[in-house]
């Protein structure tokens, strides 16, 4: 018996050293960590942060969220003296892009500048900064300023941008 024990014991402890491993931490069960990261988009300050989290992580689905159905996108051709302007699903197409071939985005918002609206209806005028990195040789840096019209059904639904204009000097 006491034989048998003792071949048992070095079993034993490898299936504890297998099983324990100091060098590697143990996977968190809870999304709890990733919920604080997404926010309440009931609020426009909510919005915000998740517009922030979706270029952070580059996250496609959460960046669709934050984009209504209506959605339309204007910036201003300096060149030819025209704005320019697209929908959703463009919109949706050029940013998968921009995630897909960036290794790091940084997106800062910066004060709001202009804002009016209801509980229904807003316009919000902020301005911003953006690191795009493609590389460690490749780096774009854009500061500029963005009009948001933001709309939802009732307060206790989610803003959604209806338009974004640019209002960047490039």
């Amino acid at each position: 018996m006491e034989r048998s024990i003792r071949k048992l014991i070095p079993l034993v402890f490898l299936l504890i050293a297998v099983a324990c491993n100091p060098f590697a931490p143990a996977i968190e069960d809870t999304t709890e960590g990733a919920a604080n990261l997404i926010t309440d988009q009931t609020t426009i300050d909510g919005l915000f942060q998740n517009f922030r989290y979706a270029y952070t992580f580059k996250d496609t689905t959460i960046y669709g969220g934050l984009l209504a159905h209506d959605f339309t996108f204007t910036y201003r051709d300096y060149e030819r003296r025209v704005d320019e302007n697209w929908g959703r699903d463009e919109e949706m197409r050029i940013t998968w892009h921009l995630f897909q071939n960036a290794s790091s985005l940084n997106l800062i918002w910066n004060n709001i500048v202009g804002f009016s609206g209801d509980s229904l209806l807003s316009s919000v005028t902020r301005s911003f900064n953006l690191t795009v990195t493609f590389n460690p040789n490749d780096v774009v840096r854009v500061d500029g300023r963005v009009s948001l019209d933001l709309e939802r059904p009732s307060a206790a639904d989610k803003w959604k941008i209806t338009q974004w204009r640019d209002e960047s000097n490039y």
